[in-house]
C-alpha cells in the first residue's frame, strides 16, 4: 500500500513528466500515471474515511459508560466500593471477613462468614447492587 508521502512523490513525478514530456506518447503515459495516482488517492481517502468512521464508532461505544441512578459513572471500582459500604451497614455481616473484587461487572466474594444466612445476605446484597452483571460466591461458612 502506498502511504501519503509516496503518493505525493508519485504525483510530483507525474506532474513533472506531463510538463516536460517530449513526445506525445510520453505525455500520454504521464497523464495515465497521473490518473492512476488520482484514482489511488481517492481509494486511500475512502479507506481512511471508512476506517475513521469505524474507529469513531468504537470510541463512542467505549465512552458510553453506564450511569447510576444518581448520574455517577459505574465502574468496577464504583461497584466494589458500593458493595463494601452496603456490607458495612448490614448487621448480619458485621463480624465477617469478606473480600470484594469486581472485574468487568462480575463481582467475586471471598472470605469467611458466620452463617449460611450471612452468606446468602452477602450474595443478595452484591447481586442487587446497581451495575453488577453476575456474582461469584466463593464465601465459606465458618464451622460452628
Amino acid at each position: 500500500m502506498v502511504n501519503s508521502k509516496g503518493l505525493i512523490l508519485m504525483s510530483a513525478v507525474a506532474a513533472f513528466l506531463v510538463g516536460s514530456a517530449c513526445t506525445p506518447k510520453a505525455e500520454e503515459q504521464a497523464k495515465e500515471a497521473t490518473q492512476e495516482i488520482k484514482d489511488k488517492a481517492k481509494e486511500i481517502a475512502e479507506e481512511t474515511k471508512d476506517k475513521t468512521s469505524e474507529i469513531a464508532g468504537d470510541v463512542a461505544d467505549k465512552s458510553k459508560q453506564v450511569l447510576s441512578a444518581t448520574g455517577e459513572a459505574i465502574s468496577d471500582g464504583w461497584i466494589t466500593a458500593k458493595i463494601k459500604v452496603k456490607f458495612a451497614d448490614e448487621k448480619l455481616l458485621k463480624n465477617n471477613t469478606i473480600t470484594v473484587d469486581t472485574d468487568n461487572r462480575v463481582v467475586t466474594l471471598k472470605g469467611t462468614v458466620e452463617s449460611a444466612a450471612a452468606k446468602a445476605r452477602a450474595t443478595a446484597i452484591a447481586g442487587g447492587t446497581e451495575g453488577v452483571g453476575r456474582v461469584v460466591d466463593d464465601l465459606i461458612v465458618k464451622a460452628q
